[in-house]
Formats: structure tokens, C-alpha cells, sequence
């Protein structure tokens, strides 16, 4: 359905304290995963399927099933439809992340088993896109977050990336496409497969927010032949770590530092601000990053530091 965001797991130590710890993280993992796929199912029984609602990817094949042959074979539908790409996934991605996209798959049709007379949510067509939408993409949001997925369709696009070259995105889109295109034709309804489309557009929208996160962080390389000087002013004036990498100009061939920073967003314009007046020639690349990790015992990247004296 929607873009999974895959991370590697560290491999697993066998003394008992690092293994306590990976067990309590699993732990805590399986539980999003639940909390995800229970929303995710709140989203298809009560806001989508009442009001003719798909989601993309095998979800939405799933509801096209369930529609014609009979709701209560929803849950099964949906298994069935992505056992073949649990197999895959398998093959092709990775062993833990095939249990993760297992559980979450069983918990998810578990949920949509249970919840089947639940009270439908009827209202204005704009709020059912909106908060089905956002519901449907938290949940899956924090499915993904936690290494699972509810998609087949993802797992093809990675081996079709892998093997053909189309990305991951390209795949996605030309998939859903075509479901919602087929949706219309077969129940020759437009207006519910363009409606299923804005909720697919906002549950894609709020999963991203779930994944990413709110705060949005940016990385900065800069080359000033004052290197030092904004090191200096960097640090003291703004609190911020940072790297110096050694480089070289590759029309010039003169030796370069480049300085690295990891900075918020609500910092950046003060950070040019200080490069450009201790450098008014620097040159600067600003990047966007989805995500910061560093160990427990190595400080954080970025930490304002306090411009304000303490009061004794």
C-alpha cells in the first residue's frame, strides 16, 4: 500500500543482558505493530468500507474482493493475497522482517474479523476522506516504524527495483493507479474511486508524518577557506557539534575543509546567517534527513545551546 521504510537489525549477542534488551524491544515493537493494525482496521470498517472506500496496494484488492464475493471473507482474502509476497520477502528482503510483516498481516485481519459490526462512521464525504485517511495512515505509519508491513505490493517493487531498475515509488504509483482505475470500471462509479484515491493521498501523507516526524532536520556541508573561524563561531554561538572533512577542489586542485553540521530547521537561517558573515564567499549544500540515530553513549548531533546566563 504504502512506502515501507526498511532498517537493518544489529545481530544478536548472546551474552543475557544484551539479550534481555532485544527481547524488551521486540517486545515494545510487536505492541506498535498491534496499536497500528488495530487503527488500520478501525479505518477500513468504520470509515472506509461503509462508504464504498478502497485503500491502495493488496488492501485495496482485498476490499474489491470483499465487496463483490462478500464481506465476511475479508480477512481471509486479504492473507491469501499476501501470502505469496511473505514468500518473497523472504527470499529476497530478509527473515526478521518477514515476521514482523506477518504478524502485523494477522493482527490486521484479526482486527478487521472483530470489528466487523462495528458502527459505520456516516458524514460529509470530506471528513470521512480526512479522518479515515489520517487513522488509516497513522496505523500504517506505526507498523512500518516498527519494521512490519501490511503491502505486498512493496515487497514486488523492491525485487522489480532490484532487477529492472524502476524505482520503488514508480512501481507503487503505476499499481495503485491501476487499482483504483479498475475499481471504477468494475462498480462504474468514478466519484468513489477518486474518493479512494484523496484517502489514499492522506493516509500516504499522514504515514509519512508518523514515520519522519514532526521535526525536521537538516544536514549542511560548507567550503570556506575560513574553516576555522566558522568552527569556532558554530560551536560558540549556536552550541551545534560538527565534522571537518578534508577535501579538494576539483577545478583549482587547492586543499579544502569542509565542515558538516546537522542542524534544525528553526536554526538554519541563523547558521547561514553566521556562515555568510564570517564568510561572505562560502559555499553551502543544505539537505533534507528523515532521521538521526546515535548510540547511548555518544551525544546527540545537534543541541542548541542556551544563550541566556542562568539567574543565581
Amino acid at each position: 500500500m504504502l512506502k515501507s521504510y526498511f532498517k537493518a537489525k544489529n545481530p544478536v549477542d548472546t551474552m543475557s543482558k544484551p539479550s534481555f534488551k532485544i527481547t524488551k524491544h521486540h517486545i515494545l515493537s510487536f505492541l506498535w505493530i498491534a496499536i497500528g493494525a488495530l487503527l488500520a482496521a478501525v479505518s477500513v470498517r468504520i470509515f472506509l468500507i461503509p462508504n464504498q472506500l478502497i485503500d491502495g496496494g493488496i488492501v485495496g484488492i482485498a476490499l474489491i474482493f470483499g465487496r463483490l464475493y462478500g464481506d465476511g471473507y475479508l480477512s481471509f482474502i486479504l492473507i491469501a493475497l499476501n501470502l505469496p509476497f511473505i514468500y518473497l520477502a523472504y527470499k529476497y528482503i530478509r527473515r526478521s522482517f518477514v515476521i514482523h510483516m506477518l504478524i502485523a498481516v494477522l493482527l490486521f485481519a484479526g482486527f478487521l474479523s472483530i470489528l466487523r459490526h462495528s458502527p459505520a462512521f456516516m458524514a460529509d464525504a470530506l471528513e470521512i476522506i480526512v479522518f479515515g485517511g489520517a487513522i488509516l495512515g497513522v496505523g500504517v505509519g506505526l507498523i512500518i516504524r516498527h519494521g512490519g508491513c501490511l503491502d505486498g505490493t512493496e515487497i514486488l517493487a523492491i525485487i522489480i527495483n532490484r532487477k529492472k531498475g524502476f524505482t520503488v515509488g514508480q512501481v507503487v504509483l503505476f499499481v495503485n493507479v491501476f487499482i483504483f482505475g479498475a475499481y471504477g470500471l468494475i462498480f462504474k462509479d468514478w466519484h468513489i474511486a477518486l474518493q479512494s484515491l484523496m484517502t489514499y493521498i492522506v493516509a500516504f501523507k499522514m504515514m509519512d508524518l508518523v514515520i519522519v516526524g514532526l521535526d525536521e532536520i537538516k544536514s549542511v556541508l560548507i567550503m570556506s577557506s575560513k574553516s576555522k573561524e566558522l568552527s569556532h563561531a558554530i560551536i560558540n554561538e549556536l552550541g551545534l557539534g560538527l565534522t571537518i572533512m578534508h577535501g579538494k577542489g576539483g577545478f583549482s586542485g587547492d586543499a579544502k575543509e569542509i565542515i558538516f553540521v546537522i542542524v534544525e530547521r528553526l536554526d538554519l537561517a541563523e547558521l547561514k546567517e553566521i556562515v555568510l558573515r564570517e564568510d561572505p564567499s562560502a559555499f553551502m549544500a543544505i539537505e533534507d534527513l528523515h532521521e538521526v540515530v546515535y548510540g547511548k553513549k555518544t551525544n546527540a548531533p545537534y543541541k542548541k545551546r542556551s544563550r541566556f546566563k542562568s539567574i543565581p
